[in-house]
């Protein structure tokens, strides 16, 4: 896979996430997943649903405190 279209944010910009809590859908030509956060913190969103990105674009950041 060298690119995925970036379908939905599933919470809004700014939210407090959970270890785990899905932030994000994705879609590939063969399947759409949903991808979880890899720690707690503070999402800021950069992606746009609708485009698609090559693997490894930043599309957030993710703030953990200290």
């Amino acid at each position: 896979m060298t690119e995925a279209t970036f379908v939905e944010w599933l919470v809004d910009d700014g939210a407090v996430v959970a270890d785990g809590q899905p932030l994000y859908s994705v879609e590939t030509d063969k399947v759409e997943s949903e991808v979880p956060s890899p720690a707690a913190g503070t999402l800021h969103q950069a992606a746009e649903p609708g485009v698609v990105y090559p693997v490894g674009t930043e599309i957030g950041t993710l703030d953990v405190p200290d």
